[in-house]
C-alpha cells in the first residue's frame, strides 16, 4: 500500500472536520480565519525549522508557508501589536512532538511535510479563492516541482507519523471550534 492509501482513512476524517467545512464555505470570519492562521504559524515555523536543521528539507524549494502564513495574519488581524489570538493548546503539543522527532528521528519529519505541505499544494488551492486577504499561505512558485520532490522523499514507512500529524490537525480543529469566536461573516458584521 503507499502512503496516501495508509493514510487515506485519517485525511477523510480530518476533510470532514466543522472547521473545514467553515473554511471552504467562503463565509469565514476574517478574525476567525486569522485566529487560525496565529495558530499555524509556529507549527509551520518550527517544523521548517527542524526540517531545515536536520537537511531533510534539502532541494525542497519554496516549501516554507511560515512567512507567509505570517503576512496572511497580519494582513487581516485588526491590531496585531496590541491584541493576538489565543494560542491553542494543541499548539505546544505539536512542537513538543516535533522537537522530540527531531532529535530522536528527523526522517519522520518527512511525514508532517507531507501531510501538511501536501495539503496546501493540493486542497490548499482550493481554500485559497475561499479565505480573506491575499492567501500568500496557498501560493508556491512551482507546484508541481515540489509535488515531485515531496514525493520523492517519502514511502510507506513514515504512515504512522502522518497518521499523527492529521491527528494534531484535526485536534487544531477541535479546539478551534471550541474558541467563542463569531465563525462566519454574517456574524461578523451585525
Amino acid at each position: 500500500m503507499s502512503l496516501r492509501e495508509l493514510t487515506a482513512e485519517k485525511h477523510k476524517l480530518a476533510e470532514r472536520q466543522e472547521f473545514v467545512k467553515v473554511l471552504f464555505s467562503g463565509n469565514i470570519n476574517p478574525i476567525f480565519y486569522a485566529t487560525f492562521l496565529k495558530n499555524q504559524h509556529p507549527i509551520y515555523e518550527f517544523l521548517e525549522i527542524n526540517a531545515d536543521m536536520t537537511r531533510i528539507s534539502d532541494d525542497l524549494l519554496d516549501y516554507r508557508r511560515a512567512s507567509k502564513i505570517l503576512q496572511d495574519y497580519l494582513e487581516l488581524w485588526p491590531d496585531p501589536e496590541n491584541t493576538k489570538p489565543e494560542t491553542l493548546p494543541v499548539v505546544q503539543e505539536y512542537l513538543n512532538h516535533i522537537k522530540t522527532l527531531a532529535f530522536t528521528n528527523p526522517q519522520l519529519l518527512m511525514a508532517h511535510i507531507y501531510v501538511r505541505h501536501m495539503g496546501d499544494l493540493a486542497g490548499g488551492q482550493m481554500i485559497d479563492k475561499k479565505v480573506p486577504g491575499a492567501g500568500r499561505f496557498y501560493q508556491f512558485e512551482n507546484p508541481d516541482l515540489l509535488k515531485e520532490k515531496i514525493r520523492s522523499k517519502i514511502d510507506d514507512s513514515l504512515a504512522e507519523e502522518a497518521n499523527i500529524c492529521f491527528d494534531f490537525a484535526i485536534k487544531l480543529f477541535d479546539q478551534l471550534m471550541d474558541l467563542d469566536i463569531p465563525i462566519g461573516h454574517r456574524y461578523f458584521w451585525n
